[in-house]
């Protein structure tokens, strides 16, 4: 499977983007998907994810109840809905997807499918 993100931009304090993350290949909807993000200076952080199944998913406790990732497996897409969005949240985000199917893990180095990124940048 090979993935794109999309839908990053710049966007003032407390407002809201959309991420989607498009893969190809017939199998997407057997691959948990993960979402993580790259702020200058910083390590990469993992900041969410969804199970193959869409049953479970992940935020880590900075995007919790800010952040919504979903998937649509019709469109093969991932999405990650970001509202209330700060300055702290500026960052390049990928989008990765597991490397075994149907396995839902919250181990990041379990991700190893990337895409490339989107920037996204929150004024304040």
């Amino acid at each position: 499977v090979q993935l794109q993100a999309s839908g990053g931009g710049l966007v003032q304090e407390g407002g809201s983007l959309r991420l989607s993350c498009v893969a190809s290949g017939r199998t997407f909807s057997t691959y948990s998907v993960g979402w993580f993000r790259q702020a200058p200076g910083k390590e990469r952080e993992f900041i969410s994810a969804i199970s193959w199944s869409g049953r479970f998913t992940y935020y880590v406790d900075s995007v919790k109840g800010r952040f919504t990732i979903f998937r649509d497996d019709s469109k093969n897409t991932v999405y990650l809905q970001m509202s209330r969005l700060k300055p702290e949240d500026t960052a390049v985000y990928y989008c990765a997807a597991d490397d075994q199917t149907h396995r839902w893990s919250v181990r990041e180095y379990e991700y190893v499918t990337w895409g490339q990124g989107t920037q996204v940048t929150v004024s304040s």
